[in-house]
């Protein structure tokens, strides 16, 4: 099964692929993936704290399946063993031309107990959005002022709302 969620940002890709791989930087933007540790090395470990909206955070362990720059990020994580509960999970960034930009996240779900993960599901889908939207503010502003810092007081009580959203 796969969820998916995708939206166009009015900003170049680089600058895109820049905010999604300053990892350090996530708990200032991003209220999904609060924080994501990872060497970048293809194979290696990556570890990423989810926080579920309306719900609870999960740290999680995963494998670095591929980081192509400017392009797309990929990491496959499993609950307890391999098959029990998996999701390999993609962000992609598509230049669509030099001031726009398809983001594209979304992840593949399988295992034994997918079926009883209906809630679980729905609010990953729900945090899939409230990132690639914060994703889009945080690169616009950074295209209007040319830096990262402008904004950042604008991002944080947006960050506020979407982590406390209901519905």
């Amino acid at each position: 099964m796969e969820i998916r969620s995708e939206l166009e940002i009015a900003a170049p890709a680089r600058e895109v692929w820049g905010i999604l791989t300053d990892f350090p930087r996530y708990q200032e933007w991003n209220p999904f993936i609060t924080e994501l540790k990872t060497d970048g090395v293809v194979g290696g470990p990556l570890r990423l704290l989810l926080s579920l909206p309306e719900g609870r955070d999960y740290r999680l362990k995963s494998r670095l399946l591929r980081m192509e720059e400017d392009f797309e990020l990929r990491f496959r994580t499993h609950l307890l063993f391999p098959g029990l509960f998996d999701g390999e999970h993609f962000l992609r960034v598509i230049s669509l031309d030099a001031q726009r930009t398809r983001f594209v996240q979304g992840e593949n779900f399988s295992g034994v107990l997918l079926r009883f993960s209906g809630r679980t599901l729905t609010q990953v889908a729900r945090g899939f959005d409230y990132m690639n939207e914060a994703l889009k503010r945080r690169a616009e502003a950074n295209g209007r002022s040319g830096s990262g810092a402008s904004g950042a007081s604008a991002m944080a009580a947006d960050l506020s709302v979407a982590r406390n959203r209901v519905g």
